[in-house]
């Protein structure tokens, strides 16, 4: 059976893409199928999951550092007390800002430092 597919395989690649349109058209009609994949549902759903996905709050913050600020020391102290980092990997942090300090946290924590970052001195954004 593999041997007479091989066969028409072969007759087909031999086909021109003009021919195989052709061809594609002659089998529908002999047939009575269509060779366009069927269509479902999909943009009505797609659109409606974007208006629900709008209207839901966002769960998962990051916490990003855009500007140390003046008062860098205190800013570093912030970042070691919020991701427990080392004294110099806080310090590279917060010299090669924008950084994100905290990632995937939820809304309430993700306030809470930026508030001290804030009050550090640092800018601080949300995304």
């Amino acid at each position: 059976m593999t041997n007479k597919f091989d066969k028409i395989i072969e007759e087909i690649e031999k086909l021109t893409a003009l021919e195989l349109s052709g061809l594609v058209k002659a089998l529908e009609e002999k047939f009575g199928v269509s060779a366009a994949a069927p269509m479902m549902a999909v943009p009505a759903a797609s659109a409606s999951a974007e208006v629900s996905a709008d209207k839901e709050e966002k769960t998962a913050f990051d916490v990003v550092l855009a500007k140390a600020g003046e008062q860098k020391i205190a800013v570093i102290k912030v970042v070691r007390e919020a991701t427990e980092k080392g004294l110099q990997e806080a310090k590279r942090l917060v010299d090669t800002a924008p950084q994100v300090v905290k990632s995937g946290i939820n809304k309430a924590e993700a306030e809470e430092l930026r508030k001290k970052l804030e009050a550090a001195g640092a800018t601080v954004e949300l995304k």
